[in-house]
């Protein structure tokens, strides 16, 4: 056992990482990557972290790309590669050519996951991968009056045959050429096989481990996560290089086909698979078949979400202490923003029907997030659900943010302003401020 630097530091990231360990068990993942990661010699280093979440019972379908294999095959052949529209045309030389790579790379990739050498994360790890005629493809045809040959689309995914070798512990491997009914083989590109993977085995994720940089949008600034429907809106922008959008245009169809998230993974980053999948930011894009983040009424499940946002500030004295039988209590009264599943933000309206009044209280937004607008929206999401309920004041009392709710709208009232029921209530040691909204 290596000495520990910081063994303190240690635990606590093992221990931020067993959230993803635990809502990754039994799920399937479906990563695939070209040929230039091989040629770049990351390959033993990319089966130690897929045998890492194989070993953590995640259910692993690798698709691996030959573009670069295939051009190598040629220039020995001294044969010119003909392109149409950034798809190679497939001759029979090309063919050949392409059986070639694919079997070498199926080979080495095989080789890559039987090490089981000491002191390596492969130790103890005896991972099986299956490949086989899982995929059947036909002839992309003619295109614009170029007929593509040998270069064919995915028709069909055997997922009746893969699922069982994943419950079975095994790893498939996917290749980038496929096979018809009359047993011809075709070229396929490998984001194509992959989208269709992930779509038929319904796979909880996609992802590309590319050999682009990392995606910046027009403006410059490196773009993190996107929705479908936002990827599609960079698309028609034109503003990205034309691998990088190739990438994402497979990803956002993988989403639209009802894989819930794509992943584009520079692998000039080490480790970057296992940076995007365990840590919150991650180093790649996203794209998500959802938006991620909502904004709604709360309910039970959100207790301890709530806690944990709430339990700092109830501790400097910002917010008043409420206990978690209170707020199990009042639930309904809050509503949250809630990010991938972490709560960010959360405040509550309780209601005073006598006066047609609402007051809004316990407004958070997690520290690391704040000036992103999170509490502007909380805050028209609770006018909004004032107004929705007829009552027309709403009114805070503070004793830290005044000036934040004066720049919105609220101005300075008086203890008698307030409804009776809230004056009873009133603690007179934290002399807090009255604001009142007109709604």
């Amino acid at each position: 056992m290596p000495h520990m630097e910081n063994p303190i530091a240690f635990v606590e990231w093992l221990r931020s990482v067993a959230p993803y360990i635990h809502a990754f068990r039994g799920k399937t993942f479906v990563v695939a990557f070209p040929g230039e990661l091989v040629m770049a010699g990351a390959l033993p280093v990319l089966a130690h972290d897929l045998s890492l979440l194989h070993a953590m019972g995640i259910k692993v379908v690798i698709v691996y790309g030959s573009r670069p294999q295939v051009q190598e095959q040629l220039a020995l052949r001294n044969k010119e590669t003909r392109f149409h529209n950034g798809l190679r045309i497939t001759d029979a030389t090309a063919l050949e050519c392409a059986k070639e790579a694919a079997g070498e790379l199926r080979l080495d990739i095989e080789a890559a996951f039987s090490q089981g050498l000491p002191n390596t994360p492969m130790a103890n790890a005896a991972i099986r991968v299956i490949s086989g005629n899982f995929v059947v493809a036909r002839p992309m045809g003619i295109i614009d009056g170029v007929d593509l040959e040998h270069t064919g689309i995915t028709r069909k995914i055997a997922f009746e045959t893969i699922h069982p070798i994943l419950n079975n512990g095994s790893l498939v491997l996917l290749s980038p050429l496929g096979f018809s009914p009359t047993g011809e083989v075709f070229n396929l590109a490998m984001e194509d096989v992959a989208v269709a993977a992930a779509t038929a085995l319904r796979a909880d994720k996609l992802i590309f481990i590319s050999e682009t940089p990392m995606m910046m949008d027009a403006g410059g600034a490196e773009i993190h996560e996107l929705s479908a429907h936002q990827a599609q809106a960079v698309l028609a922008a034109e503003c990205l290089p034309s691998d990088s959008a190739f990438y994402l245009e497979h990803a956002m169809k993988a989403c639209k086909g009802g894989v819930p998230r794509a992943h584009i993974v520079p692998f000039a980053t080490d480790g970057s698979v296992l940076l995007e999948i365990f840590t919150h930011d991650g180093v790649g894009t996203m794209v998500s078949s959802e938006n991620l983040e909502s904004l709604r009424e709360a309910s039970i499940e959100d207790v301890g979400g709530v806690l944990q946002l709430i339990e700092p500030l109830e501790a400097d004295g910002t917010l008043v202490k409420r206990g978690r039988e209170l707020i199990e209590r009042e639930i309904n009264y809050f509503s949250v923003i809630e990010h991938d599943g972490v709560i960010f933000g959360c405040a509550a309206l309780y209601p005073f029907p006598a006066e047609k009044m609402a007051e809004m209280a316990c407004l958070t937004v997690n520290p690391e997030v704040q000036a992103q607008g999170d509490g502007e929206r909380l805050l028209k999401h609770l006018e909004n659900r004032a107004r929705a309920a007829g009552f027309k004041k709403l009114f805070v009392l503070t004793t830290r943010t005044a000036h934040w709710f004066l720049k919105r709208g609220f101005i300075n009232a008086s203890f008698d302003d307030l409804p009776k029921d809230r004056q009873n209530m009133y603690n007179w040691q934290r002399k807090s401020l009255v604001l009142i909204k007109q709604l």
